[in-house]
């Protein structure tokens, strides 16, 4: 029998199309994001006063990253490192800035985000909870920004109310009536963005891939929790310090936090209601058949805040790491950091990669078999992920913080540099510390080193551009 050149041609485009047919699916990728969340704030990084069981689960059925660090220590430049796949010392957003009547300074049409990245690739892409990048309307909207979908706090200050009067669903105002514009309390926010987070799971089927970022505002302050079995479950298990703040009524104030009297046990409550919703999510993944093929992924946005009668010391929020939130000291930004792929994750492993928010971005793209725009300072960490392939490794980290007189720091290696206000001294000393000998930052070596203090020092000079919108006071 003679087989001719066309038959030959036929074969091969018939089998090349059937590869690429039965190519494995694109992972759906649910990214969860804690407000304020610590280190040692959950079980598996040794938290003993909270139970945090389906965090731990997600841990023991995934990877954690035992050196993972978020943008910068305070929400919205933290979220703008993470949308953008740049460091603090080049991302548009780089510090909190209010804009009226209502949301933050808004994050350029000319940026691109890693919602845009994938919407582009095909994926569905929505946000619930707190956004906190540009009010509605504005070039920061969030369905501007790569995202079909929006349900939740648009401002960042409104986030400090747990039963505000409105939230946004995409550019519709939705008023809470029960909640009588802060004078009562009825109606929980985040419990009602979770349920709009299961709604869109439930949507869901095996066909197209989805994005879905959940960036809850627990544990941020204000310590206030609905008094059901959670709360009751930690009420009179800690000693207490009642702690007296702007409480709901007539003269409430939109971006107050109200009084505690049980501040401990809120808190417990906070981060266990937090465990739970992801328990849920876990759950409605399972339910519909989607679990197999979904990436989660969780880590916070800065470190601990002590903000509305929080004591993050009495929970050892920081993990053994010196510093909290505003910090650029190890407990400020360095976060629990998990990521669950059932079948492709390798469950109960833990990587090293030292890596941060900027990362997300490249490694999303790539998963979603894209391209990353120019000029990001991420890389992709599928290798640390997968357990395959060669990971390549940053050179060095860098952070800069616009509040408290300016900070900066920078990673390279185990070597830690810390230079403090940079807004009168921007070429300042740094501190200098050798974190596989000293990860809680109490011996400065920099008289010791001078040469790598030095160099840190320089690194930091060279990875800050002015930016006019967010300058340390020097530019």
């Amino acid at each position: 029998m003679r087989i001719t050149l066309v038959s030959l041609l036929f074969v091969f485009f018939h089998l090349q199309g059937h590869a690429q047919n039965t190519k494995a699916p694109r992972p759906n990728i649910i990214f969860i994001l804690a407000d304020d969340l610590g280190f040692g704030d959950v079980g598996f990084n040794g938290q003993k006063l909270i139970k945090t069981p389906n965090l731990d689960r997600l841990a023991a059925e995934g990877k954690q990253f035992t050196q993972f660090y978020a943008g910068t220590s305070v929400c919205a430049p933290s979220r703008s490192s993470l949308m953008t796949g740049q460091h603090t010392g080049h991302t548009f957003i780089r510090g909190n800035k209010g804009v009226e009547p209502e949301g933050q300074y808004p994050i350029a049409d000319s940026v691109t985000t890693v919602a845009e990245v994938l919407q582009k690739a095909g994926y569905k892409t929505a946000a619930f909870g707190k956004w906190g990048l540009g009010p509605v309307g504005s070039e920061g909207d969030p369905n501007k920004q790569g995202f079909n979908r929006f349900y939740g706090y648009n401002c960042q200050t409104l986030a400090h109310r747990y039963y505000p009067n409105h939230l946004w669903d995409n550019n519709q105002k939705i008023v809470l009536s029960e909640n009588e514009n802060l004078r009562q309390n009825k109606q929980y926010a985040p419990d009602l963005i979770q349920k709009k987070a299961l709604e869109f799971v439930d949507a869901q089927a095996n066909g197209q891939p989805f994005f879905l970022f959940l960036p809850y505002i627990l544990p941020h302050a204000e310590l206030l929790v609905p008094d059901d079995s959670l709360f009751q479950y930690y009420k009179g298990k800690f000693a207490e310090k009642p702690y007296k703040g702007a409480d709901y009524g007539s003269d409430a104030r939109p971006g107050g936090y109200a009084s505690q009297e049980y501040p401990h046990a809120a808190f417990a409550a906070m981060v266990a209601r937090l465990d739970l919703y992801i328990g849920q999510v876990m759950a409605k993944l399972k339910e519909k058949g989607l679990d197999q093929n979904t990436l989660i992924v969780f880590t916070s946005d800065n470190g601990p805040h002590q903000e509305g009668g929080a004591d993050p010391t009495f929970f050892n929020s920081g993990g053994g790491f010196r510093g909290f939130k505003r910090d650029l000291y190890e407990g400020g930004i360095r976060e629990p950091f998990v990521a669950r792929w059932p079948g492709v994750i390798k469950p109960g492993t833990k990587s090293d990669f030292v890596g941060a928010f900027w990362d997300l971005l490249p490694t999303f793209a790539e998963l979603a078999g894209t391209r990353s725009p120019s000029r990001i300072d991420g890389i992709s960490f599928v290798p640390s992920l997968t357990g395959k392939g060669a990971q390549q490794q940053h050179n060095y980290l860098y952070w800069e913080f616009h509040e408290q007189g300016g900070r900066q720091a920078v990673r390279q290696g185990s070597w830690k540099a810390v230079r403090l206000d940079v807004a009168t001294n921007p070429k300042g000393a740094v501190e200098l510390y050798d974190l596989s000998k000293d990860p809680a930052e109490k011996n400065n070596l920099a008289a010791k080193h001078p040469d790598k203090a030095k160099e840190l020092g320089q690194l930091m000079n060279q990875s800050h551009v002015p930016s006019a919108l967010f300058p340390f006071g020097i530019e």
